[in-house]
């Protein structure tokens, strides 16, 4: 995020509130901050599909496909996330957090809602493994 199109916060006890852009005022629910997309290779093979399945079996972890590519999308809060959606460490935020550009964001529309592919559950990927594997049944004979 360029300074143009930066967040500008205050400090908070001379102002009394915190004063962001326009957009981030309108969500409440601080969605850029309760979630990590992580870009993974793009799986081919059957050990890649069996692999994420692994991965989307835990709590908090979906799997995504979308026009940039794979991702981890990983539901966790941030722990400098205070009450209202404040950050904490604003003035020292990781640089991933500065670089964050709200044009386009979860507010507009939901990663689920504007994926090609998203997988909540082992059960959705799962489905998905046996149509775009004809053998998918059959992939731990190689284990054997």
């Amino acid at each position: 995020m360029n300074a143009k199109n930066s967040i500008k916060l205050v400090d908070v006890e001379k102002a009394g509130k915190i004063k962001i852009d326009k957009k981030c005022s309108k969500c409440k629910k601080s969605i850029c901050c309760v979630s990590i997309n992580q870009k993974i290779p793009a799986p081919k093979t059957k050990e890649d599909f069996d692999h994420l399945l692994w991965q989307v079996s835990h709590d908090g972890i979906n799997i995504f496909k979308d026009a940039d590519g794979w991702f981890l999308y990983i539901e966790t809060r941030c722990n400098h996330l205070l009450e209202g959606g404040v950050c904490g460490i604003y003035e020292t935020r990781p640089w991933v957090c500065r670089e964050y550009d709200s044009d386009f964001c979860e507010l507009d529309e939901s990663i689920e809602e504007a994926s090609e592919l998203f997988f909540s559950t082992h059960k959705k990927l799962e489905k998905y493994c046996k149509k775009r594997f004809k053998k998918w049944g059959k992939r731990f004979e190689i284990y054997d």
